[in-house]
């Protein structure tokens, strides 16, 4: 299927061809996200492209993808950690609001967000941020990749390295 792995970020990473695929997980794909106007965002997208919410998997599937989803956590919250000294938190959302597919998204937090942004959900960030240029995923991004990465493989997360 030729076209652009966004149309089917599942399909792509099982493929082998979806460019932001960092790891191969226990349930899932560690991928870092399109826009990284907070460094460090992933997503963790399921492995299986008709599992559309977490109660669609038996119970040992949902928390295998739980258990991946903490452990993205935990590795970009150590990243992000020794990277920004403002890095205060990371959060853990599953939402399945917009995208049909069982997805959850890793958001670091930092101390120099906007004052009235910093407490409230990253979707409430302004368009601007989500369409600018500047915080597109690229190669500018390679050594967070790496880290984070690297993290994974720490964490005991890779099941095999993906490009």
């Amino acid at each position: 299927m030729a076209g652009d792995f966004r149309d089917d970020r599942i399909g792509s990473a099982l493929r082998g061809a979806n460019p932001t695929v960092l790891r191969r997980m226990s349930a899932g794909f560690a991928a870092i996200g399109d826009v990284q106007f907070l460094p460090g965002y992933m997503v963790l997208l399921a492995d299986e492209p008709e599992v559309r919410r977490l109660s669609d998997w038996p119970r040992r599937r949902r928390l295998d993808f739980l258990s991946d989803m903490d452990r993205v956590g935990e590795a970009v919250e150590r990243v992000c950690g020794r990277m920004d000294s403002a890095f205060r938190r990371v959060n853990l959302e599953i939402l399945g609001n917009t995208d049909p597919f069982l997805h959850a998204h890793v958001w670091p937090r930092y101390e120099w967000e906007p004052a009235e942004l910093v407490g409230v959900p990253v979707w409430r960030y302004p368009d601007e941020k989500w369409a600018d240029p500047r915080f597109a995923l690229g190669p500018q991004h390679e050594a967070l990749r790496r880290a984070l990465g690297a993290e994974l493989d720490r964490l005991g997360g890779r099941l095999s390295g993906c490009r």
